[in-house]
């Protein structure tokens, strides 16, 4: 089965949501079925049907967790040695040449990537574009909007 990457925060932070899910989300399912089936007929009790689709979903999240943190390469850019070289979980400040404009990216994996927290996933075309490149080069990036150039001023193995 294929590794799916992985930063070490977006690995910390799925073990988080799987302990919710665990030892919160659950136990009150649970009791809301619980307490739902106290109310009578289950065929026309909708706090019943509810609290079903609940724990339909929480189960699920739970599986896909698990299967995600059991197949997961998590890489720590942390413990490696800043090379300036640009690899997966690095933080990397770019300038738009045509713009002037620097903007700073996080490359992570795919349900890491929020762009409003300028993290971007490793199968962006930006990312793309950039990974093994090092501090100073130029790149091309091929976006929906079209062409633009980028020069990597700083890359961070934070």
């Amino acid at each position: 089965m294929n590794k799916f990457p992985m930063t070490k925060n977006g690995e910390d932070n799925l073990r988080q949501e799987l302990v919710d899910l665990k030892s919160v989300q659950r136990p009150k399912v649970i009791q809301d079925i619980a307490d739902a089936r106290e109310h009578g007929d289950l065929k026309e009790n909708a706090e019943y049907h509810a609290a079903r689709e609940t724990q339909s979903f929480v189960e699920g999240r739970i599986k896909e967790i698990e299967a995600k943190l059991s197949n997961a390469q998590v890489i720590d850019v942390t413990s490696m040695e800043p090379t300036g070289k640009v690899i997966f979980g690095t933080t990397v400040t770019l300038l738009d040449l045509e713009t002037d404009e620097e903007i700073t990216y996080q490359i992570v994996g795919d349900d890491e990537a929020d762009i409003k927290a300028n993290r971007i996933s490793f199968g962006s075309p930006v990312a793309k574009a950039i990974i093994g490149k090092m501090e100073g080069d130029e790149v091309d990036v091929k976006t929906p909007r079209g062409n633009t150039e980028f020069e990597i001023v700083k890359v961070l193995y934070i």
